[in-house]
C-alpha cells in the first residue's frame, strides 16, 4: 500500500511539473496601448551597456538612442517609461514571458527573429562590420581564418561573423556587447563582429589600434512587441510615422547618430510590420 501510495504522489508530482512546465512556457497576455495607459507607465525592454544606443550612466539613468525614442513613445501614450536594462540574449524572452511590454533595445530586423517577435516600422539603420588591428591584413571573409574573432553570443553580430568566416576560424562569444568589446581591448581575441558604433568604444579604450576592416551587412532596427499584439503594434508604426515626419527622429539622429537620417525601406523580406 506504501508503494502505491508513493506511485500515486510520483505521478501527481509529474503531472504538476509538467503543467507547471506548460504554463511557464505559453507567452504572456496581450497588451494594448489602453491598458499601459490604465497602468500608468510603458514597461521598456533595452540593452544597458552597449551605447550610444541603449547604456546606464554613472548616475543609474538609462540613456541613449534607444532610451529617447522609447521616451517619445512614452511621452505619446502620456505616462513614464520604466527601463529594464537585457543582456542580448535575454530580450526575447524578457519580452515573451511579459517582463516588458515593448523592446526598444537595438533588435536588428531579421526573417528568423520574426518568427518569435513582431517588428515595427524600422526607425533605425545600423551595419554589421569586423574590427581588427590597424595592422593587420584582413581585406576577405578568407582572413578571418588567420584571427580569433569575439562577439556577443546571439546578436547579428554573431550571426554574421559564423556565416561569412571560413571554417576552422576561432569564435569566442561573450555575454552581452560590453564584454566582447573587453574581450578584444584586453587581448583576449584578436578582432571582434559588432556594428558600426563598437569602434568608438575600442578607440576611447586602445587609441589608434583597431579599424573596421569587413563590413557584412546592413540593417535596420524595429521596436518589437510580441506576436498577434496588433494594436500595440499598430500604435507604434504610428508613433514612427509621426516622428519621422515631425522632426523628432531627426533630433534624435543629430544627437546620437550624427548622420542624416537614411530613407527607410517601405518592405523587407520575410519581415512583416504590421500585426495580424
Amino acid at each position: 500500500m506504501f508503494k502505491s501510495t508513493l506511485s500515486r504522489r510520483n505521478a501527481m508530482l509529474s503531472v504538476a511539473a509538467a503543467l507547471a512546465s506548460v504554463a511557464m512556457s505559453q507567452p504572456a497576455s496581450a497588451i494594448s496601448p489602453d491598458e499601459i495607459k490604465a497602468r500608468g507607465k510603458l514597461i521598456v525592454g533595452i540593452q544597458g551597456d552597449n551605447p550610444p544606443w541603449g547604456f546606464v550612466t554613472s548616475g543609474g539613468k538609462q540613456d541613449g538612442l534607444d532610451a529617447d525614442i522609447a521616451t517619445l513613445f512614452g511621452n505619446e501614450l502620456g505616462v513614464p517609461v520604466e527601463f529594464v536594462p537585457l543582456e542580448v540574449n535575454n530580450r526575447i524572452p524578457a519580452l515573451t514571458a511579459g517582463r516588458v511590454d515593448v523592446l526598444f533595445a537595438t533588435m536588428a530586423m531579421l526573417p528568423d527573429r520574426a518568427k518569435a517577435v513582431q517588428f515595427s516600422k524600422p526607425y533605425v539603420a545600423n551595419a554589421i562590420v569586423l574590427i581588427g588591428p590597424k595592422s593587420a591584413e584582413i581585406k576577405t571573409n578568407v582572413d578571418m581564418a588567420k584571427f580569433t574573432v569575439g562577439v556577443a553570443k546571439g546578436a547579428a553580430q554573431d550571426t554574421q561573423v559564423t556565416k561569412n568566416a571560413p571554417e576552422g576560424t576561432t569564435i569566442r562569444r561573450y555575454d552581452g556587447d560590453a564584454a566582447s568589446v573587453q574581450a578584444l581591448v584586453s587581448g583576449q581575441v584578436n578582432t571582434l563582429g559588432g556594428n558600426i558604433f563598437y569602434m568608438d568604444r575600442v578607440e576611447k579604450a586602445r587609441p589608434g589600434e583597431f579599424e573596421n576592416k569587413l563590413e557584412f551587412q546592413k540593417l535596420y532596427n524595429g521596436a518589437c512587441t510580441r506576436l498577434g499584439e496588433t494594436e500595440i503594434n499598430a500604435s507604434i508604426n504610428t508613433f514612427i510615422d509621426k516622428i519621422k515626419a515631425n522632426g523628432e527622429l531627426k533630433k534624435v539622429y543629430d544627437k546620437w547618430m550624427k548622420v542624416p537620417v537614411p530613407e527607410f525601406p517601405q518592405s523587407l523580406e520575410g519581415i512583416p510590420f504590421a500585426a495580424k
